[in-house]
């Protein structure tokens, strides 16, 4: 390790503090002490999305900061946060320059589940051992038989605790719950944990097939919808990932709502020179920009955010929505809350958000409005800002050329680099370039 990395926590810059939240907001009050020493005019705050473990993330960090050093003007000091709190990444979904060429599954005999995801849904579930080995031995076995997809989806259905949610936890993005804070209610199930399971696995079979073909070429290679019941277990395993993006979903709003955001509060309340960026990945966009609920108003302190291919929804920040007049985005008007401008950052290529994210939705049977459902249940980081008047929408190449507005919500198209990635996922991960971090420092209006 070089003297640099073992006087920044880790990684390869510096000053470096992880602040680290569990599943319920709380803060490691000694991370949280870690980030008040840190000396900085200006703190970049990085919320990772999903992952498999602490390391993981740490080298995400270190990889998307390394290229800050010699893009600011020499009036910033820099101060660098990785915020880590509880997701999970199953080992499929390749993160682009980070796991060995060829880590995915082959295509029809991967539904196994290899021992690190196991154990990483373990550590995601606690106290689930019993069911996530049944779970495990079905997707092993692929028995052609529909009480065992009942089974599964039985299983799937109590891990992810889809009856009683908190209000509070922000899930769906048009839900007018998302704008209280309240004790535990009992809430709508999302229909893909309730409509016939035979039915969801097909559905998410197909989707495996177009996310293996983002270009048009052809079927995914190994396995198609004419193979029985068995082919179908590839569904069943996307099933069980999108549980985990379900509860995933529901805990970085806790995360940003009740953890980063007050944390942020306070430190810039002791700190009032200070000037904060926010940096969000995935799930970890949807945690930075549920942290601004807690900005009060009035305050400055927040100076830019970018959101690196958002998994929340791309009406979030609208007034109003076009399917319902009367409702507004969870986020509705917390762009003001940024002194500074929100980058949208979306790409084409992202098929976990181009495919999975409107497919989930759609299985809610309330699709067949006057918006088709790639409109309606679109994602931030697959198109960009939608609903919000005068929002702008750049390529990556004339928002840094030419710079970016100084204030409100701006889309721009990084699919000139965000587009390497494999199957289910597609370039949902491959956010580490120095054209990103360049676009970080000239939101923030830190260049040279």
């Amino acid at each position: 390790m070089s003297d640099a990395m073992a006087s920044s926590g880790g990684i390869g810059v510096g000053p470096y503090a992880e602040l680290t939240f569990d599943a319920d907001g709380d803060v490691d009050l000694g991370t949280q002490d870690a980030v008040a020493a840190l000396e900085a005019t200006d703190l970049l705050v990085f919320a990772h999305g999903w992952n498999s473990d602490r390391s993981t993330s740490t080298r995400l960090f270190d990889r998307f900061y390394a290229p800050f050093p010699g893009l600011v003007g020499p009036g910033v000091r820099l101060g660098y946060v990785g915020v880590v709190w509880p997701s999970i990444r199953f080992s499929d979904e390749p993160i682009p320059d980070f796991d060995p060429h060829g880590a995915l599954a082959e295509p029809g005999h991967g539904t196994a589940l290899d021992p690190a995801t196991l154990r990483a849904l373990g550590e995601f579930w606690p106290g689930r051992v019993a069911e996530l080995d049944r779970v495990a031995e079905l997707l092993e076995d692929r028995p052609e038989s529909e009480a065992a997809f009942t089974e599964f989806g039985a299983l799937v259905r109590e891990l992810a605790g889809v009856d009683v949610v908190d209000a509070g936890e922000a899930g769906d993005d048009v839900d007018p719950a998302d704008a209280a804070v309240a004790g535990p209610v009992v809430r709508d199930v999302p229909a893909i944990f309730t409509l016939d399971v035979l039915e969801v696995c097909r559905a998410l079979t197909a989707g495996l097939v177009e996310a293996g073909a983002p270009d048009g070429g052809g079927a995914q290679p190994g396995f198609s919808l004419d193979g029985g019941l068995r082919t179908l277990w590839n569904g069943a395993k996307e099933l069980l990932r999108q549980a985990t993006y379900y509860q995933m979903k529901r805990r970085a709003g806790v995360v940003g709502e009740r953890g980063l955001g007050p944390v942020l509060a306070e430190l810039a309340g002791r700190r009032p020179a200070l000037r904060i960026h926010l940096i969000g990945h995935s799930f970890g966009a949807r945690v930075v920009s549920f942290s601004l609920r807690a900005v009060p108003d009035g305050a400055r302190y927040v100076k830019s955010a970018t959101l690196l291919q958002g998994a929340f929804s791309h009406y979030a920040f609208a007034d109003r929505l076009p399917h319902d007049k009367g409702s507004g985005g969870a986020l509705r008007g917390m762009q003001r809350r940024v002194d500074g401008p929100v980058l949208a950052c979306h790409s084409p290529y992202d098929s976990a958000l181009k495919v999975f994210y409107p497919l989930a939705s759609r299985m809610a049977g309330d699709s067949a409005g006057l918006l088709g459902f790639g409109e309606r249940w679109g994602a931030i980081g697959h198109d960009g800002v939608q609903a919000v008047p005068g929002a702008p929408r750049l390529t990556l190449d004339a928002a840094l050329r030419a710079g970016v507005p100084e204030a409100g919500c701006v889309s721009v198209d990084t699919g000139s680099v965000v587009r390497r990635g494999g199957p289910p996922s597609g370039a949902h991960s491959d956010i580490c370039h120095e054209e990103l971090a360049r676009l970080v420092v000239a939101a923030g209006r830190m260049g040279r």
